[in-house]
């Protein structure tokens, strides 16, 4: 946009206290936009940025520094760069390439996959950045780059065209209206309605947009894709013509309603035009652009204290050798060998280094106990591991096939440890599919059935609501008196194709009638009844609403709209009757309405309130206020003060808020249903068999919350239930008192519930808190605490999401620290899924940011069940034992070098060669684990899912305790004695052991230790596997073929590569030995042969309940397998076998049956 030269005196006063006022202190966190002037000439604003999107974290230059330096943060890998630098600096006993080759594959894997990935980002950064645009230029619209606008830009969208940045609404083709859909913001995909102010709604040319002199103050970027404020002062636009300015010093609030955020799309509206208010990196879509807070598994807790425990052994380890090293040459011989003899007058000096080189030189040797090779190993498991719920059937949508989500892949594991799963109520246990049900209308309860409002009580005979209804305040007992509320307090719209000239009158056909779109389907069920009642909602524009009463069309104007809020728990509208009376119409919970309520029948009400929430049904209640003219003048002067407030803006538009909402008459109150999901009830029974409390944290009144508990099966008919509420204050002293946490005796001013305390002590007990008093509660944690862990289920009503982070949070911090997991489908769910280890989005109808800020998306509730028995129990059996794996298989390998250390006057010398150092850990070893740590299913995925007392097998993270790892640690020390000193017997240093009468010198003796070793840790993996593909078969034998292969390949060729050519012909004269054979297979069948004797003994004297089940299985399997086998004459025998339905069955109610201590 040009700069207009010419000012007024009035417009340059506006602008310079316009321009005072943005430097003030109350103005650090708001920003002054000039429209159309972009960046340049604007006084006291800073220089915006432009519209260009960088989501790449790397430039071409900055790559190689910028990822080692972030890599290199990594303990791990800085740990590895510093043992290869000692390598180089000291004399070491190893090659600094067994290190260094290590490192260098680790590192340029995990650059090579982070470079990939952002080169992928570059390219998608380069597409959207030169996508074309229409920025207005002077009176001409001009196209040009998305990446060139700026803020101040006037930029004009297309229908069906998405945002290019975040744009205030100004003009469109629709009078300053126009639709749009966040789907790709938040997966709504609902229409919703945005307005222009009424200042810039009628200018909607470029001719008379090119003159607009305006000056808009709003907050600064920040990621809330629902909050926005600011201010818009007019101060000339060319449709007044140039004979003199108007005033328009008057700021307009601008709210979240006049917003159009980058990334959603405009429909069912031909243009609009839109003022560039944040761009580029400011916008709100890129600031949301962020990293979660990070989560660590358990798994990841025991891996690090694991590396820590193994730490200690090396720093012991060269500890021990560095002392035994200078006790062997200080006191029982010279202090150095007469190879090594300097000065002596050096020697004092050299003695004080030498102690540090000799210590620096055996963690060197020794620093293998450590595996690499590890960290990569670990991300590549969870990586691809992941993709296995994404490809389960089972996950998707049933209709659309739309596969379950993977946001994170850290927390696989963790869905195998979780003890409580604390969930939301509404489309998350129900199908958030809304239906009027019942309502009541001034003390008189109506059933809703085929378009019809019948009395509840047979003795009343009131006939249903008549068509052609009196105005809103002649009869609050009329029932068209709710229906028309109903139709008019909402923010619902219809499709632009479904719009109606005119009233419908008696020509209603079901193609005529309008489709609603609302972003909540309670609003949209009430429209739905209020239309087959005979009170359609014909749509609304920027000024008015329009509705057909039988022919009869009224047109109501919008005055304004309060929009709703999960803290006043309300939304309201202030509308203009055809004959011109102002009234308030208010809908919301009852804990919101009812206190506010002047006149009506409120007791009758409230008792029909409880009713229809005892029924499970969600309740709105609806009241109605009149205004004066005066009063409204009022109302809209407080409403514009406080939406144009620099300072406490939120403060003061909640008591102007307040100020109108108050003073109702009460019109009724309205129930919907919301079913069920499908298999909610058994997926809740499994979750419980498997010893997982769930908790309920629901909105809802306590009636309601209640009956759910009991329709989905939380509450049985013989559970005690206390309720915490402010009813109910001693709700948690009689708790205490009927779990026998203290006596009656104690409780304060006597207060005791006689009927809880009688009860017998195996009597289940429920506890219900009400939000209200969470406050008080979590001030008396141990108390709380106390309660909690002795009922068996809690439910918590009327809670607001910061309340759900809260109640989660003291989950979390109960004794023994028990992993969470949160489930919602909402924006009011968001706060508990991100508090919880993990969390569970719902992809439902109220959209999806609870998925998109969620560990873990799924569609359906039933599906948890799968998640957690199924993939949950299987990550963290397949990463336990690879971890645990990866520990053994390197004592396995450092134990012997620490052992030779004793036969080698401990000079450093390394018991293996250089390749064999550098080559264990990548080449032999680590193929196998990763395949099993993708791949193995220790029973099949429908016994786990039918049998769910197979989840407590690994409950309390048992598979990664001490006794597990004390296990391992055991196991590879037992392996690499016997690895060593069987070889050393074999291979005696005296004894010639081939044809020519030579004996083995060291590189064959380690060679030997090394082979048998590199099969053993390889078959001992084939022993714990047992679900066979060929990629295991491949892997294993491969891994053991690669090994006998390289080996000759070495020692067949004096290879110029390598400095020393001790390894020549080795590996060959190794196999010609005679002991060659039989001893090694004696030694791998020493070390796997009581391995094999514990698993058989231990599945006969005390089987876990995993192993019964997995004997079970391979009964059936058997069986199965003689049933095809079977010719036609044995089919009875057949058909007496056991189909595996009946093993699950069996299995699915005997959780205690199977209990037994674990290794």
């Amino acid at each position: 946009m040009e700069k207009v030269n010419n000012k007024k005196p009035l417009e340059t006063a506006v602008e310079r206290n316009m321009a005072r006022r943005s430097t003030s202190s109350d103005q650090v966190n708001r920003r002054t936009i000039y429209v159309g002037r972009g960046n340049m000439g604007q006084p006291g604003t800073a220089k915006f940025p432009d519209n260009t999107i960088i989501s790449s974290k790397y430039t071409i230059w900055n790559f190689v520094p910028k990822n080692l330096f972030e890599q290199f943060r990594r303990i791990g890998n800085m740990y590895f760069l510093m043992i290869f630098l000692v390598q180089v600096i000291i004399d070491s006993p190893t090659s600094p390439v067994t290190s260094g080759l290590p490192l260098f594959f680790v590192i340029t894997v995990t650059a090579v996959k982070q470079g990939y990935e952002d080169w992928c980002r570059h390219k998608t950064d380069n597409v959207m950045n030169n996508e074309p645009v229409h920025v207005l230029r002077g009176p001409q619209v001009c196209t040009e780059k998305s990446r060139d606008i700026q803020v101040g830009d006037i930029v004009r969208v297309e229908q069906d065209e998405t945002f290019p940045c975040d744009l205030v609404l100004l003009s469109s083709d629709r009078q300053g209206l126009c639709h749009l859909t966040t789907a790709s913001l938040d997966g709504e995909t609902n229409l919703k309605t945005r307005t222009a102010l009424p200042q810039t709604a009628h200018l909607s040319s470029e001719t008379r947009l090119s003159s607009l002199n305006a000056v808009v103050e709003c907050i600064l970027p920040e990621p809330d894709l629902y909050r926005f404020s600011g201010s818009m002062v007019v101060i000339r636009d060319c449709s007044l013509g140039e004979g003199g300015p108007v005033d328009r010093s008057a700021a307009q609030p601008l709210e979240q309603d006049s917003l159009l955020l980058r990334g959603a799309s405009l429909k069912n509206t031909k243009f609009i035009y839109g003022l560039a208010v944040y761009t580029g990196m400011e916008t709100k879509m890129t600031l949301n652009y962020k990293s979660k807070t990070l989560k660590r598994s358990v798994v990841e807790k025991s891996m690090n204290k694991f590396l820590l425990v193994y730490l200690g052994l090396l720093v012991l380890m060269a500890l021990i050798s560095t002392l035994m090293q200078h006790f062997w040459y200080g006191t029982l011989h010279d202090y150095t060998p007469w190879y090594r003899d300097m000065n002596k007058s050096h020697l004092g000096v050299w003695k004080s280094l030498k102690v540090v080189t000799d210590f620096l030189a055996f963690m060197v040797l020794f620093n293998y106990i450590i595996p690499v090779s590890l960290y990569v190993t670990v991300e590549m498991q969870k990586f691809l591991g992941s993709r296995f719920i994404s490809w389960d059937p089972a996950l998707a949508e049933p209709q659309t096939k739309e596969p379950a989500m993977v946001n994170t892949s850290d927390l696989n594991e963790e869905l195998g440890q979780v003890e409580f799963v604390l969930s939301d109520k509404t489309g998350t246990l129900t199908e958030n599919i809304m239906v009027l049900k019942k309502c009541s209308i001034g003390g008189v309860k109506y059933d809703y059935e085929d378009g019809k409002l019948l009395p509840s009580d047979c003795m009343d005979t009131t006939d249903g609501p008549p068509l052609n209804s009196p105005p809103l305040n002649t009869s609050l007992r009329d029932p068209c008196c709710l229906i028309r509320a109903a139709a008019l307090c909402h923010t619902v719209h219809i499709s632009e194709c479904d719009e109606v000239d005119g009233p419908l009158g008696g020509r209603q056909t079901k193609r005529s009638l309008p489709e609603y779109y609302a972003s909540s389907p309670d609003e949209k069920a009430l429209v739905e009844a209020a239309r087959g009642l005979g009170v359609i909602f014909l749509g609304s524009d920027n000024h008015q609403m329009t509705l057909d009463m039988k022919g009869d069309e009224e047109r109501f104007e919008i005055l304004t709209i309060l929009e709703f809020d999960p803290i006043r728990r309300c939304m309201s509208v202030i509308l203009r009757q055809p004959d011109g009376e102002i009234w308030v119409l208010s809908k919301g919970a009852d804990s919101s309405i009812l206190p506010k309520v002047v006149s009506g029948e409120l007791q009758k009400t409230q008792k029909h309130v409880d009713d229809f929430a005892m029924l499970g049904l969600r309740t709105l209640c609806f009241g109605m206020r009149r205004l004066t003219q005066k009063e409204f003048a009022e109302i809209e002067e407080c409403l514009r003060v406080a939406r144009t407030a620099r300072t406490d803006r939120d403060r003061l538009i909640e008591e102007a808020f307040a100020s109108i909402e108050q003073q109702y008459h009460l019109i009724g109150v309205t129930a919907v249903e919301d079913k069920l999901q499908e298999e909610v009830p058994q997926t809740i029974v499994q979750l419980g068999l498997a010893g997982i409390a769930l908790w309920v944290l629901t909105g809802d009144k306590r009636e309601t919350a209640v009956n759910i508990g009991y329709s989905c099966g939380l509450f049985s008919r013989d559970m005690v239930i206390h309720s915490f509420t402010s009813e109910h204050p001693d709700g948690l002293r009689n708790a205490e008192v009927a779990l026998g946490l203290i006596s009656p005796s104690e409780l304060i001013n006597g207060v005791q519930d006689v009927q809880a305390t009688n009860k017998r002590a195996d009597t289940p007990h429920g506890l219900v808190i009400e939000g209200s008093c969470v406050a008080k509660l979590l001030s008396d944690r141990p108390r709380l605490q106390a309660v909690c862990q002795r009922v068996s289920v809690v439910v918590c009503c009327r809670m607001s999401p910061l309340q759900k982070a809260e109640i989660v949070r003291f989950v979390k911090e109960l004794p023994g620290s028990p992993i969470t997991l949160a489930i919602g489908d909402g924006a009011n769910d968001v706060s508990m899924i991100q508090e919880a280890h993990v969390g569970i989005g719902i992809v439902g109808k109220e959209g999806r940011q609870a998925a998109r800020n969620s560990d873990y998306a799924i569609h359906r509730f039933r599906q948890l069940r799968r998640l957690i028995l199924v993939h949950g129990h299987l990550y963290y059996i397949r990463i336990a034992e690879l971890v645990q794996y990866f520990f053994y298989k390197n004592v396995c390998f450092i134990a012997p070098q620490f052992l030779f250390q004793f036969f080698c006057s401990f000079s450093q010398q390394p018991l293996y060669t250089t390749m064999y150092l550098a080559m264990y850990n990548i080449c032999f070893t680590s193929l196998p684990i990763l395949v099993y740590g993708l791949l193995e299913q220790h029973v099949p995925y429908q016994l786990l899912e039918h049998s769910p007392h197979l989840y407590t097998d690994i409950a309390n993270n048992s598979w990664l305790a001490l006794p597990a790892f004390i296990y391992w640690t055991f196991l590879g020390v037992i392996h690499s004695l016997i690895f060593f000193f069987g070889s050393y017997l074999l291979f005696n240093p005296d004894s010639g052991l081939v044809p020519s009468g030579e004996t083995h010198g060291q590189w064959t003796f380690g060679t030997l230790v090394f082979s048998v070793m590199v099969i053993t840790v390889n078959l001992k993996l084939a022993l714990d596997t047992r679900f066979w593909t060929w990629l295991n078969h491949l892997v294993i034998w491969g891994s053991i073929a690669f090994y006998i292969i390289s080996s000759f390949i070495l020692g067949s060729y004096l290879w110029p590569m390598f400095k020393r050519k001790n390894m020549y012909r080795v590996f060959e004269h190794m196999l010609i030995a005679a002991p060659t054979w039989f001893g090694a297979s004696l030694l791998i069948t020493l070390c796997l042969l009581p391995d094999i004797f514990q698993h058989a003994l231990r599945r006969q004297l005390y089987p876990s309940a995993t192993q019964r089940a997995q004997l079970e299985e391979a009964s059936y399997r058997s069986a199965r397998k003689s049933k095809l086998r079977m010719s036609n004459g044995d089919r009875r025998d057949a058909e007496q076998s056991v189909p595996l339905d009946s093993i699950t069955a069996a299995m699915r109610w005997d959780g205690t049956a199977h209990s037994c201590p674990r290794v």
